[in-house]
């Protein structure tokens, strides 16, 4: 959440050697979700110990093709800790630079592992909790994460009933949709925000072990209650969502549309929305980003985000959805300059929004350039709310 409210975190790293060790995020596990958690919430600005039960880390997934990416994230994270452990016993000769808000938080020195550690007890301290381990120490935290079905762990827990998250599958029937923090690859399955939040439990979280995605989205959760120093049955669906997208994590697993594609943003914040729905197929989600179009598939999504289109529709009947209609429907709505609106889509058309087709007033959009534009002008997802169910609130 570095560039949304992380900008002016400035975190010493707690010293391994300490009898109380005091963190953001204290996550219990040793496989990939453990992993892909802890560094979401280093990379977000807080600090984060993870707890093994085991050396190493198990990361199976992490070390398929698919995964290779983050893999090479994992292996230059450690490579960089070690360096930074060794110098940490150098006396450094060089006048250090001040802290200022400007600079960024170094997400490796936030990150670290305690590995084959026997944990005795985990028990609420205040409104965080407390791992006593062995050689009598303990880690506390603001937040506890487990990534971990060890029987003995959940039974030093002792809270009865706990359960894993449970994936919802993709469908418009309803709009829960609208409350994913993490779709996942090559599925119809995403997780919302709120079957992730454990009632009655707050600032604990526990979830599948292996799942990198979920994972990610549980570091991002954990986080934000860390920082704001709040309970997680408060968090924030649109701020946790926004940091998922800006570290790429997809929220819709659209498998037509990478994570690599320069229209990726904007074709997932619009997926969020519901303004254009994906196909179904195969047990797949494809958002069919070259396709036309039509009238008909966007015209009630859209009222339902704004009053004014309701009227911009009674208007324009059945109209084509090309670029001069479009540029008319985002002018009204959202009261620009229409003249203006134009001369800025026109510069942008290719250079920055990278489409390959051209600037044509009369062509029919594809759903890539529509997501483009309405994300752009309109801003559905950034500034239109939704309820726990994924219900717009206007």
């Amino acid at each position: 959440m570095k560039k949304l409210f992380f900008a002016f975190a400035c975190l010493i790293p707690t010293l391994v050697f300490a009898q109380t060790i005091k963190t953001d995020v204290l996550i219990l596990g040793n496989a990939d979700a453990a992993y892909s958690s802890g560094l979401q919430v280093s990379r977000s600005g807080a600090s984060v110990v993870i707890l093994t039960q085991s050396h190493p880390f198990s990361l199976d997934k992490i070390k398929e093709t698919k995964s290779a990416e983050v893999y090479k994230i994992y292996e230059n994270v450690q490579l960089k800790r070690i360096a930074y452990i060794k110098d940490l016993g150098k006396k450094s000769t060089q006048t250090k630079k001040k802290n200022s808000a400007k600079n960024k938080v170094d997400s490796i020195k936030l990150f670290r592992v305690i590995n084959d550690t026997t944990i005795i007890a985990v028990e609420r301290s205040g409104s965080g909790w407390e791992a006593k381990i062995s050689k009598g120490k303990s880690i506390k935290a603001k937040v506890l994460v487990i990534a971990d079905n060890n029987d003995q762990l959940l039974s030093n827990l002792n809270i009865t009933g706990l359960k894993p998250v449970h994936l919802s599958a993709l469908n418009y029937t309803e709009n829960l949709y609208r409350t994913t923090i993490s779709g996942i690859t090559g599925t119809l399955s995403f997780l919302s925000l709120y079957h992730l939040l454990i009632p009655d439990q707050e600032n604990l979280l526990y979830i599948d072990p292996i799942s990198i995605e979920i994972g990610q989205a549980a570091g991002a959760t954990a986080t934000y209650a860390a920082f704001f120093k709040t309970k997680t049955s408060l968090s924030n669906l649109k701020t946790i969502q926004s940091e998922l997208l800006t570290y790429k994590l997809p929220l819709i697993p659209f498998a037509d549309v990478k994570v690599t594609d320069s229209n990726w943003l904007a074709i997932q914040k619009i997926g969020i929305t519901g303004i254009l729905k994906a196909e179904i197929k195969n047990k797949k989600v494809f958002f069919n980003p070259e396709k036309e179009v039509t009238d008909e598939e966007i015209k009630q999504p859209i009222k339902d985000y704004y009053y004014k289109a309701q009227i911009w529709f009674d208007d324009h009947k059945d109209v084509p959805v090309n670029l001069e209609n479009t540029v008319l429907l985002v002018s009204y709505v959202g009261n620009k300059a229409v003249d203006a609106t134009k001369t800025e889509l026109q510069k942008k058309w290719n250079n920055s929004y990278k489409f390959s087709s051209k600037y044509d007033l009369k062509k029919v959009l594809t759903r890539r350039e529509f997501s483009v534009i309405i994300n752009e002008y309109l801003k559905p997802f950034d500034q239109v709310n939704v309820d726990k169910t994924g219900r717009v609130i206007r």
